[in-house]
C-alpha cells in the first residue's frame, strides 16, 4: 500500500496496523474516523516507529495511546 498521500483509506490501514502490532484489548482510541487528515503525517510517523519494534513495554504502550488520544478529533 502506498502511504505517501493522506487519505481516509490510509488512516484506516495505519490504525489497523497499529492495533495488530500492539495487540491491545481496548482499541476504541484507534477508530480511524476519529482522526482528521491534518494529523496524517504524525500518524504515519507513529506507525513507522511501531512497525520497527517487536515488543513494547507497558509504559511505551501507554505513551502511544496517549499520543493517539492527543491526535484525535476534539
Amino acid at each position: 500500500m502506498n502511504l505517501e498521500n493522506p487519505s481516509r483509506e490510509n488512516i484506516a490501514f495505519i490504525m489497523d496496523g497499529i492495533k495488530k502490532k500492539l495487540t491491545m484489548v481496548n482499541t476504541s482510541v484507534m477508530n480511524p474516523d476519529s482522526f482528521e487528515l491534518e494529523v496524517y503525517e504524525d500518524l504515519l510517523y507513529l506507525y513507522q516507529m511501531i512497525s520497527k519494534k517487536d515488543r513494547f513495554s507497558i509504559s511505551e504502550m501507554e505513551a502511544i495511546v496517549t499520543e493517539l488520544g492527543s491526535m484525535r478529533k476534539k
